[in-house]
């Protein structure tokens, strides 16, 4: 059996999908870490749901039966910390977004999975492998010190390894799901939406056994790096340039900010010239084909992915999509033009949050307070954002004065004369 904490859209749009597609009889317990809502509509359901796939006009529909227990966290606690004990439990898998790793208190998601580790190992009910399906840099290293954190030791038995997933899987509407309803035949309030693509790399470090998800697509290697790198700068960074730019030029959705030539030409400049002279290319990958391929995806009108989605938790995202491709451009000796131009968006998204026609953008980033009362000193602002860049001034240069150009001229005119 597996145990997931994390029960939005993209598990049940990808791991859940990968497991049932392995057809070899696992199944997952899921738990929901704050709203009961999506619990509910489950448990209604008998547990099942709809994957709708969606590329351009075409959807299909799909019945996803891998998830058979669901729990409340808040509610159900003590429930969730016998399962991580469970000897029955494997394989432990968690999509709790990056700012989760650092909460570390009894009800959190760390702090059950800690409490459950602990409870496993005085037991002895066996090996288990914990998961991070999360877009953190080395994902398996961060878990493994958040539980080290959480209990004090790494309880024997445990594995972290390391994961790379990618599938774009918008919020799901209303329209999406009275299309579940039209396909199937019967209400769905927990249907999801998603493009064909899917992918999942993994170290094959798994103590307790696993499920066989190579059989639906899923690759096992030793180093989990270049694929991480690739698809963190690849297609993260370019979504968050695309999302926060995007956001500022007044467009609701990724596709439509790709239909705008100067946003457009941002995405296709900050690949070729800042993001894939930076990397190394993973086994059996063309890299100017992956990223062809990743904007290819992002046009997909179909999925109606929202700039507001993709912006969302931004000063945790951005170093890690963004940053790093400027500073290893820097290290080379060469200017990250389109790369500063995405960080600058992001600033202002997060410290002015008003788009060009000055109408308010949607901001959601735990340091949004923080950043705005910053805004008005630039030097403190850029100090607090990027500090280890401070020995390449011309970067924080050239920070400070797109800041200043999107002030005065607008986000899009800036683009365009860039």
């Amino acid at each position: 059996m597996i145990l997931h904490f994390g029960l939005g859209a993209f598990h049940r749009a990808h791991q859940a999908v990968h497991t049932q597609e392995a057809g070899d009889g696992w199944t997952i317990c899921a738990v929901a870490p704050r709203s009961p809502d999506v619990v509910r509509a489950l448990r209604d359901q008998d547990h099942r749901y709809t994957l709708l796939v969606r590329d351009g006009e075409r959807v299909s529909a799909t019945e996803v039966t891998s998830i058979r227990r669901t729990l409340h966290a808040p509610t159900e606690a003590e429930q969730v910390i016998r399962y991580v004990a469970d000897p029955s439990v494997r394989v432990i898998t968690l999509t709790i977004t990056e700012k989760a790793y650092a909460d570390t208190a009894p009800g959190s998601p760390i702090g059950l999975l800690a409490a459950g580790l602990s409870r496993r190992s005085a037991a002895g009910a066996g090996p288990v492998a914990v998961v991070s399906c999360d877009n953190l840099l080395a994902n398996g290293a961060r878990v493994r010190e958040a539980v080290q954190h959480a209990c004090g030791n790494v309880p024997e038995g445990v594995s972290f390894p390391a994961t790379v997933v990618d599938r774009m899987v918008p919020a799901t509407t209303p329209d999406d799901l009275a299309t579940a309803e039209r396909l199937t035949g019967r209400p769905d309030l927990a249907a999801v939406v998603a493009e064909p693509f899917s992918q999942w790399v993994l170290q094959d470090d798994f103590p307790g056994g696993r499920p066989s998800w190579e059989r639906a697509g899923a690759r096992f290697v030793a180093d989990v790096e270049p694929y991480e790198q690739a698809k963190l700068r690849v297609l993260n960074g370019v979504h968050s340039a695309l999302a926060y730019t995007g956001a500022l030029t007044g467009h609701e959705y990724i596709a439509d900010a790709l239909d705008d030539p100067p946003l457009a030409h941002l995405a296709e400049r900050l690949l070729a010239e800042d993001v894939l002279p930076t990397l190394t290319p993973p086994p059996g990958v063309d890299l100017p084909s992956y990223g062809e391929q990743v904007v290819t995806r992002m046009r997909n009108r179909a999925l109606r992915h929202r700039c507001a989605q993709i912006a969302m938790d931004g000063s945790l995202k951005v170093p890690i999509r963004l940053l790093g491709t400027a500073r290893d451009r820097l290290a080379a000796g060469a200017f990250p033009q389109w790369a500063c131009l995405a960080v600058a968006a992001w600033l202002r998204h997060v410290t002015v949050s008003l788009d060009d026609a000055g109408h308010p953008v949607d901001v959601n980033d735990p340091r949004a307070e923080d950043l705005r009362r910053l805004a008005h000193a630039p030097e403190r602002l850029l100090a607090e954002v990027v500090p280890d860049l401070a020995d390449h001034p011309d970067f924080t240069t050239h920070l400070r004065n797109t800041l200043s150009d999107f002030a005065e001229h607008g986000v899009r005119a800036s683009l365009t004369h860039a």
